[in-house]
């Protein structure tokens, strides 16, 4: 059953079109994440689903009921949406307990039931205890925490998450997103994750939209996103990766092989998964997306006879499970990742190969 629905979905500040066209939907229980940089409109997005903001063309729907078009807009504290602020937003002036009951008292619930409820969520929140402290005396995770109980405590329908996670140092926000996640699957709620950082996403959600400009340009599982892109923007935004642009020399639609010219004497023989998606031609302008720890980095000699390539080691660094290497390939310069056992010093001639089944060709 589809929860969430945006039907179309349209905002404008003036002449800047911030959320352009959009439609998703978000079936009961998933976690789905929207991803982008800055100024792509996610956040835009988010608040019309909140119902902060009212749409300029489109609609969202919560469970088949319409709540926000251009004519008619539920205001937020009615449709049962509850949203977790990059910034806490929690109440300095109130002890945990006072900041978690806060929704459940305004709904008039009876003061047991607030309780009950209260404590159950700070259970489940790894809060239990911590009942009587303020804000100042909590830690950075902790008011993230409270924030979040605060949030499911009224049950909502949607959850909406906006960076949460953002002000948290490094250790702590990669334990959140998997405490994040599991707390999201045990209570089955429908919900929204927008974020800059790709990873945190593909740890977080079951489905991620890509977001550019205003508009989404793919949705899909994190492997779908990584393995399979379907524009050059989302290839270089989702992970690190080597974007090259040439012209479709040949293509065999049988054997799904085609011939890409990156340059004068640099040819790449690419196996087209996706051809019955993309409608391409010879002598059309195409990319090649080649993720950096696909490439085989060698010094010596290769036993290959396609896509095999000789270049000159420029720079290695050390990134704690891998060397991050820069090779320059007849004029271009390849990112290549490979394990501490491939140790090759600055300065040396190598050998590299691309395996054709693990390019991924995009339209220009």
């Amino acid at each position: 059953m589809v929860k969430l629905e945006l039907q179309k979905l349209t905002k404008k500040f003036g002449e800047v079109t911030a959320v352009n066209n959009v439609s998703l939907s978000i079936k009961e229980g998933e976690f789905m994440a929207i991803v982008g940089p800055s100024g792509c409109g996610k956040t835009s997005l988010l608040r019309l689903v909140a119902g902060f903001l009212k749409p300029d063309s489109g609609r969202i729907l919560i469970d088949e009921e319409e709540v926000s078009s251009k004519e008619f807009v539920i205001l937020p504290e009615k449709r049962n949406v509850t949203i977790v602020f990059q910034s806490y937003a929690i109440w300095p002036h109130k002890n945990v307990f006072e900041n978690v009951a806060f929704g459940l008292k305004l709904r008039k619930l009876p003061k047991n039931e607030i309780t009950s409820r209260v404590k159950e969520v700070l259970k489940l929140v790894n809060l239990e205890g911590l009942e009587n402290r303020y804000p100042a005396e909590l830690s950075g995770g902790q008011q993230q925490r409270v924030s979040l109980a605060r949030a499911i405590v009224v049950e909502p329908k949607v959850l909406l998450l906006d960076e949460p996670l953002s002000n948290l140092d490094a250790i702590l926000r990669e334990e959140m997103r998997f405490e994040l996640r599991k707390l999201q699957q045990k209570m089955n709620i429908t919900s929204m994750y927008v974020t800059h950082d790709q990873t945190e996403a593909m740890v977080i959600a079951d489905r991620i939209a890509v977001m550019n400009q205003g508009s989404i340009e793919q949705i899909g599982t994190a492997e779908e996103i990584y393995t399979k892109s379907a524009t050059d923007f989302v290839a270089s935004f989702v992970g690190k990766t080597n974007l090259l642009s040439g012209k479709l020399v040949n293509l065999n639609k049988t054997s799904k092989r085609a011939l890409i010219e990156i340059q004068p004497g640099f040819a790449l023989q690419v196996v087209v998964q996706n051809l019955q998606e993309i409608d391409i031609s010879e002598n059309q302008n195409v990319y090649v997306s080649i993720r950096p720890e696909y490439i085989v980095i060698k010094e010596g000699r290769m036993e290959k006879n396609i896509n095999v390539f000789e270049g000159k080691s420029l720079e290695r660094i050390f990134l704690g499970n891998f060397y991050d290497y820069r090779v320059e390939v007849k004029g271009q310069t390849l990112r290549v990742q490979a394990p501490h056992s491939q140790h090759i010093d600055v300065g040396k001639t190598v050998n590299i190969f691309i395996d054709p089944k693990l390019c991924a060709l995009l339209k220009s």
